[in-house]
């Protein structure tokens, strides 16, 4: 394991925080999305019904998601044939450009049907960026790591994702003590939008500021998106068996963070600050399991933890959530989502490095991107709407559980398949032969 020094180490330290700055934001931009979620589906979705209304809302909040694998295939193979810091640079443009677009528009009583459709046109140029930023931050992150380190580092790509989280959620409950319920319905819910695209400007000056990877010189690389989409359709197994290791974590982390909210308020009729304030913990805890995954998984492998945990899912996810549903309070909704949290944090940690090393080094952005992105576009994006409609159409509030066990068995079998590719893997905790 290499020892570095006081000064290299304050440079790997500054280049964690440079590249995963973006990342912050682009979490915290789908985070206030779906704690408002209710807000937005009545400014920009008017029903006689609510849940029709908040339908609508989470409706479009998964349609950006189904943008992601466009976004990871165009902008994962520019960053592949351009560099990781133009790429991760053009990305955040990007989302910064969705982002004000939904903050600033005004509602369908002021524009008419032009407010949902902006509304659409930003959700989907969020997801086409964001298709591509989680593989950009997690393959820089995986080639400035040292020797032995992979899975602590690139853990960090979600690690950065929880302060938002966190962020978000402390937002949420000052409004709810500043801002009256009348007065939050009607624009509100605009303020922590509006001030995630105030720190839009340093993050591009965090992420000027980056360094190119010295492995990325070192890789021979594709010269032409046709030779990108050969590259990755000569690997389809390598991309298909990432996605479904993906599939466990977007569907965890989607339930436990964007949809915990909603869920408390609407499925639960918990207090608003109350459900905040266990998203805060939700996130909190998170950031302390995901670097806890990645530094195990660099000890011990991959594999124990990409194995054990999903067994663990498909096991526990009903009972407790049945559990927490009998009588919902507080605290049970605290232990349930904590447990939950757990299991996020320790796959994840370990899958990101795994799927940063299953995937060729010529196109490791496009097909890290790629992967995740369906993920996420079918599972994990979806998971807010799919759960709110399993209650609704089952009228049991449990459900949503089954929906994060089947994710689980996928996610499983996933990992059963890529055993194939145990050494290029890194299983061992070891990095990848290039």
């Amino acid at each position: 394991m290499a020892v570095l020094t006081a000064e290299e180490r304050r440079k790997k330290i500054g280049d964690v925080i440079r590249v995963a700055s973006g990342n912050f934001l682009e979490q915290y931009d789908f985070f206030v999305y779906g704690y408002y979620a209710a807000y937005i589906g009545k400014t920009f979705f008017p029903s006689e019904n609510p849940v029709a209304s908040l339908m609508a809302s989470l409706a479009t909040f998964g349609v950006g998601f189904l943008m992601r694998p466009l976004g990871g295939i165009v902008l994962g193979a520019y960053i592949d044939r351009h560099g990781r810091r133009s790429g991760l640079i053009l990305t955040l443009l990007l989302m910064a450009v969705g982002t004000l677009s939904i903050a600033i528009t005004p509602g369908y009583a002021t524009i008419g049907v032009a407010a949902p459709i902006i509304i659409l046109i930003g959700r989907l140029l969020q997801g086409f960026s964001a298709g591509a930023e989680l593989g950009g931050v997690s393959v820089y992150l995986a080639e400035i790591a040292t020797p032995g380190n992979r899975g602590f580092y690139t853990s960090w790509q979600s690690g950065s994702q929880q302060p938002a989280v966190i962020v978000a959620a402390l937002i949420g409950v000052a409004l709810t003590y500043i801002v009256p319920p009348e007065s939050m319905a009607v624009w509100g819910w605009r303020i922590p939008m509006l001030l995630g695209c105030c720190i839009i400007p340093l993050i591009l000056i965090l992420r000027r500021s980056l360094t190119e990877t010295e492995e990325f010189h070192k890789i021979k690389r594709a010269h032409s998106g046709a030779q990108v989409l050969r590259l990755l359709g000569e690997n389809w197994v390598v991309v298909l068996a990432g996605t479904g290791m993906s599939v466990l974590t977007t569907t965890t982390f989607y339930l436990i963070t964007a949809y915990t909210p909603t869920f408390g308020r609407e499925a639960l009729h918990l207090n608003v600050t109350g459900v905040l304030a266990v998203t805060f913990c939700v996130g909190l805890s998170n950031f302390i399991w995901l670097p806890i995954g990645g530094a195990l998984s660099d000890r011990i492998g991959r594999y124990p933890l990409l194995f054990v945990i999903p067994v663990l899912a498909i096991i526990t996810a009903y009972p407790i959530m049945s559990w927490l549903v009998a009588a919902p309070d507080f605290t049970k909704l605290l232990i349930t989502v904590e447990i939950f949290s757990a299991y996020f944090g320790l796959y994840n940690g370990a899958m990101v490095a795994a799927l940063t090393e299953i995937m060729p080094p010529t196109v490791r952005t496009a097909g890290f991107s790629l992967a995740f992105s369906l993920a996420t576009a079918i599972f994990g994006g979806f998971t807010p709407l799919v759960s709110t409609a399993l209650i609704e159409s089952t009228g049991n509030k449990a459900s949503p559980a089954l929906w994060l066990s089947f994710a689980a068995v996928i996610s499983l079998l996933a990992v059963a398949l890529s055993r194939y590719r145990a050494p290029a893997i890194g299983f061992s905790g070891t990095a990848p032969a290039e």
